[in-house]
């Protein structure tokens, strides 16, 4: 993925109208129709300057003279006119293409089930300049269409230059050709600039969202980090500007010797038009026309060569959408998934192997062990052992490496996939802090019931966070953010409130609970961040909440899981050991060692006091 694309600029310009057309089919043929107007103007003004100014020299009739007069006029009112409705026209289109666009991209982006896509920086690059670009479609049949105006104006320009001086209508047309050449170099350049300063984009963008973060405050003042951040961040800035400095560099060097051409070839043009009519080989009408043709012809093509390369710059940033639309889903999908029943006999792990990549080391080396139907089990380790990946692979947002997991005997990669989701409920070790009101932060667990208040009160009570948000300022409806408050009211608690991190814990939980009756419940560090009072109250609730539940546990604090009817002991990846406490205990192993370390502390802490 390290090119933008390879795909036949056609072919995306093509898709583009496809898009817009489906977008904004009326607003789209008004833009065509608009165009071809436009593009008959500059000729039929010159034509009509010449056989006014003619008309005039040689004494016309006075009604036909005020035929070619109220001519001019009407030309010059649809030229004056014709501009604004074209950009209306194009500015319709669009505002139309850029929503059905962003839609088609965040479709595409649903539809990648797992998440590796999200871990691939170059994938990242493309769906951060395709949303950017949302407006390229839009953008690229405007320039498509003026294109095609300018080539109408510059045939009709061409014919009536033809008629004054072929010679001179084939210079004009050599001059531009250097002109198109050089403006599409440098749409390419421009293009391929922004592909490759998307990694120091991202990074720039990183550290500018980090000074401004209100979690990172913190720390960022602590350790008098601001300095190292903006430097940082200038630093990526920079070297973003120097490489577009270059491409504008080179656009000015480009641009301004093409003008000097450009004015050459118009004043030669001139002053051989003028001594033509003093030799009497052209009349005055001719030289008028010459000059209008001329300077319309130039404005033109100067107009269809900006529209090319702009065009050509708009369809390279439109196929970073193409691609995304393109990318197939990152886990493989069954033809004829089969549907997912009830859980009835459990969830068996059969020699389960995972890395994150080829070149990565393995994480799960041969997983083996069983979760009952019905039954609690629990996942114990030290940091790295592979635990928190053990609840991606269960919820698949991976597929096992080697090995796999079934389902009733099922092996998940044969299941439908949403199927099996909703038949999972899950707390992750990493949980979002969504900057939405409170309800709609539980309601998220269930979003077909986000609106059920009845359910979301009672997962906050569940997780016993009920009472805390009932006393916000204004109860379930307070937003917990204020990046969205507006004016001069930030100060007021009533436009947003900020939660502790134990508090945002329990919310977390409450929206896994939302989830109600599912057939697999997954904990991941579902006390981690409460105190031990209220880490006592969640484990007391939960442990009521999960009898007679197939559920996975996954905590640090042993005290928590030493009720499980299954614990599962996970060391550099392997299952170390398995059984319940009293099993785990008697073996002396990993676990009692463990366990006797955290009943140790308690007990060395309680003798200190």
């Amino acid at each position: 993925m390290s090119e933008a694309t390879t795909e036949p600029v056609a072919r995306t310009v093509a898709a583009a109208f496809r898009l817009a057309w489906l977008a904004a089919p009326a607003q789209l043929a008004g833009a065509v129709v608009v165009a071809v107007l436009s593009a008959a103007a500059p000729a039929l003004t010159a034509w009509l300057t010449r056989a006014t100014i003619d008309g005039i020299v040689t004494s016309l009739d006075t009604g036909e003279l005020l035929v070619f007069v109220a001519g001019l006029g009407a030309v010059g009112i649809a030229a004056g006119v014709l501009p604004h409705a074209t950009r209306y026209a194009q500015a319709e289109v669009g505002r139309r293409s850029t929503v059905r666009a962003l839609d088609e991209l965040y479709r595409a982006v649903e539809r990648q089930a797992g998440l590796r896509r999200f871990e691939d920086p170059p994938f990242l690059d493309r769906l951060r300049m395709a949303g950017n670009g949302g407006r390229a479609p839009g953008e690229l049949c405007g320039e498509v269409l003026g294109a095609g105006a300018g080539l109408l104006g510059a045939v009709g320009l061409i014919a009536a230059l033809a008629v004054v001086s072929p010679l001179m209508t084939l210079i004009v047309l050599a001059a531009a050709v250097p002109v198109l050449v050089m403006e599409l170099r440098l749409a390419r350049r421009r293009a391929a600039v922004l592909w490759r300063m998307s990694p120091t984009a991202r990074r720039e963008f990183f550290f500018s969202h980090l000074l401004g973060h209100p979690v990172a405050a913190k720390e960022i003042r602590l350790f008098g980090l601001a300095r190292f951040l903006r430097e940082r961040m200038l630093t990526e800035h920079r070297a973003i500007d120097v490489a577009q400095r270059a491409v504008d560099r080179r656009e000015l060097g480009t641009q301004g010797g093409l003008a000097l051409l450009g004015a050459c070839v118009a004043g030669g043009g001139l002053v051989w038009a003028v001594f033509a009519a003093r030799a009497g080989q052209q009349s005055v009408g001719d030289v008028s026309m010459f000059v209008v043709t001329v300077a319309g012809l130039q404005a033109t093509l100067v107009g269809l060569v900006g529209s090319l390369a702009g065009g050509h710059q708009s369809a390279l940033l439109f196929a970073h959408h193409r691609v995304v639309l393109a990318a197939e889903t990152d886990l493989p999908v069954p033809v004829a998934p089969v549907p997912v029943p009830p859980l009835r006999r459990g969830i068996e792990l059969r020699d389960v192997w995972f890395r994150y990549a080829d070149d990565k080391p393995w994480v799960l080396r041969g997983v083996s062990f069983v979760i009952p139907h019905g039954a609690s089990v629990a996942l114990v380790g030290r940091n790295g052992a592979g635990k928190s990946t053990l609840v991606k692979l269960l919820c698949r947002l991976y597929d096992p490496t080697l090995g796999s997991i079934h389902w009733d005997g099922v092996d998940l990669r044969d299941l439908a996939i949403d199927e099996l989701r909703q038949r999972t409920t899950a707390l992750f070790q990493d949980y979002m802090e969504y900057d939405l009101t409170a309800a709609e932060n539980i309601g998220l667990g269930d979003v077909a019931a986000v609106d059920d208040r009845h359910r979301i009160t009672d997962a906050a009570r569940l997780a016993g966070i009920d009472d805390v948000l009932a006393a916000l300022p204004r109860g379930y409806d307070t937003m917990l953010s204020q990046v969205f408050t507006e004016g001069d009211t930030s100060d007021d608690e009533s436009n947003g409130t900020m939660l502790s991190g134990g508090q945002w814990q329990r919310l977390a939980l409450a929206r896994a609970l939302m989830r109600g009756e599912r057939d697999l419940l997954v904990l991941d560090e579902p006390s981690a961040g409460l105190d031990a009072e209220a880490e006592y109250e969640v484990h007391t609730r939960l442990r009521r909440h999960r009898a007679g539940r197939t559920s996975l546990l996954i905590s640090h604090r042993l005290g928590a899981v030493a009720d499980a009817d299954r614990i599962v002991v996970l060391v550099d990846g392997v299952v170390a050991e398995q059984g319940d406490h009293g099993e785990l205990m008697a073996t002396a192993g990993t676990y009692a060692h463990l366990f006797g370390l955290q009943a140790s502390g308690y007990t060395r802490a309680g003798a200190q006091r």
